[in-house]
């Protein structure tokens, strides 16, 4: 009988809600509004003649290596940060290895990990979900052979510091240590120059958020030459399909409309966090497109309202560390008001409510 192998069975499988996704998308922190108008010029300009081709991934690569101020060689276009999660784990682990992942945090760091047959070793976030780096070093050992690190973290907003994790990769110097910027644009620090003087560090960055192209799937990883190398060797020559690689040229040049966009996502992200305190609901400081809040045993009841004015949010009761929460992404001024109106709304009547029961 056919089977599949045994580490597959042990995989945690991640079922993202994606079924009757209408109404405002404040759920899978998505941009909320349009990806540039140059990429949409360009997706109309698209000829029947460049579908029939197999893509070229190697020309738009040098076109985002001189944007990242790397070399083509450090450079790998992927499909969607997931497919650079998943080739540094085919790259780097096997079974009897280790990876490190601190919890909660982007669930498929431990799909893809666990799918090789690697154990995962979970660390907890800190007190307000603060980077556990000391926790992390002190679970390092010989057999660690990737850490993967969301910054900022997906889904508390967190961020760890720069010289934390620098320190991780100087101590894990056998392991590929993953520093996933997909939140880059709505924070602003990077660790992408310190790629060239690393050995084992990787960074990726996602197209999806800020850019609004998460339909195309497209993202970048990357990492020392002598070790993209290496990684490549496993990696499809055609894994970015030919629209995103045309429309990722239009989509660097429109810097001024990608800085609007998060320049509204964080004036959104200030006020939906003074909103969430003057309401008295706990939340935790962010650095991403998105809040993290506590809603306690109401958590579920507070998604179904917002569904039922037209809006999604993300219950993440099921995270570690995270029981009674919920996600919620930030995007535009207009859709910031909408956001804060229906939480007003839910409050008075979460009182009226009690003022009856009393």
């Amino acid at each position: 009988m056919l089977k599949p192998a045994d580490s597959i069975g042990r995989v945690k499988q991640y079922h993202p809600p994606l079924g009757g996704r209408t109404g405002l998308r404040l759920d899978f922190n998505e941009n909320t509004e349009s990806c540039s108008p140059r990429v949409m010029e360009r997706l109309r300009n698209i000829t029947a003649e460049h579908l029939t081709r197999y893509p070229e991934r190697e020309p738009v690569e040098q076109i985002v290596a001189q944007w990242l101020g790397l070399s083509p060689a450090e450079v790998l276009l992927t499909n969607g940060v997931d497919e650079g999660i998943h080739l540094l784990c085919e790259t780097y682990l096997q079974a009897g290895d280790e990876a490190i992942v601190a919890v909660p945090t982007f669930g498929m760091y431990e799909v893809y990990a666990s799918a090789t047959g690697a154990t995962v070793a979970t660390v907890a976030a800190g007190a307000g979900f603060s980077f556990p780096a000391a926790g992390v070093l002190a679970r390092t050992t010989p057999h660690t052979r990737l850490i993967a690190v969301a910054n900022p973290n997906n889904p508390t907003g967190a961020v760890a510091q720069a010289e934390d994790l620098l320190a991780i990769a100087e101590r894990a110097g056998d392991a590929a240590v993953l520093i996933d910027e997909a939140y880059f644009d709505f924070y602003g620090q990077s660790l992408i120059p310190e790629v060239s003087r690393r050995k084992n560090l990787f960074v990726a960055r996602t197209f999806s958020k800020a850019y609004g192209m998460a339909g195309l799937r497209i993202g970048v990883l990357a990492g020392p030459a002598a070790q993209m190398a290496e990684v490549r060797r496993i990696a499809s020559p055609y894994n970015v399909n030919g629209v995103a690689l045309a429309c990722l040229p239009a989509a660097l040049d429109d810097r001024e409309y990608v800085s609007a966009y998060v320049a509204s996502v964080r004036r959104g992200r200030a006020r939906l966090e003074a909103e969430l305190g003057m309401l008295g609901i706990l939340f935790w400081p962010s650095q991403a497109n998105f809040v993290l809040a506590q809603f306690g045993a109401a958590h579920e009841g507070f998604v179904s309202a917002m569904r039922r004015r037209g809006i999604l949010v993300r219950d993440r009761h099921h995270d570690p560390g995270c029981a009674g929460c919920v996600r919620i992404s930030v995007g535009t001024d207009l859709h910031t008001e909408e956001l804060i109106a229906a939480l007003r709304d839910y409050a008075q009547q979460g009182s009226r409510a009690a003022e009856v029961l009393a």
